[in-house]
């Protein structure tokens, strides 16, 4: 008795196979360039009134007078009519002593709405103006 081997069995395993490193990576490359690598903010010193635009790479933190600023994620709007950027942003107060209050902010910033989430610090203001 001859068994006569499945082609199409292994036909539809190479297809699979073809399929998923072929279209999946696809996906995930979109996905990736959607999130930014780098996040720019103004600050602006309320006392002697001057801003200063400042260039964060994701994830590390920069030191600006007082503040320790770190920004974790930065992305841009997927729609081109009405562009939005959005940064989840922690900002620590290093002449805050009480090791209670960790954070003076930490959360979501939107550049179109800046008072949905405020950030409230008696000396300085901070903007968030774009990613890439």
């Amino acid at each position: 008795m001859l068994f006569k081997k499945n082609i199409g069995l292994g036909k539809t395993k190479f297809n699979l196979f073809i399929f998923l490193f072929l279209i999946i990576p696809f996906f995930a490359y979109s996905e990736q360039n959607q999130v930014s690598r780098y996040t720019n903010i103004k600050i602006l010193d309320k006392i002697s009134s001057k801003n200063i635009l400042i260039k964060l790479k994701n994830g590390e933190e920069k030191k600006h007078k007082d503040l320790l600023i770190k920004s974790l994620k930065c992305k841009n709007s997927e729609f081109d009519d009405n562009p939005e950027i959005i940064a989840y942003i922690q900002v620590r107060d290093l002449t805050n002593k009480n090791k209670d209050d960790v954070f003076v902010f930490n959360g979501w910033m939107f550049s179109s709405s800046p008072s949905i989430t405020p950030f409230d610090h008696p000396v300085y203001d901070i903007w968030l103006i774009s990613c890439y």
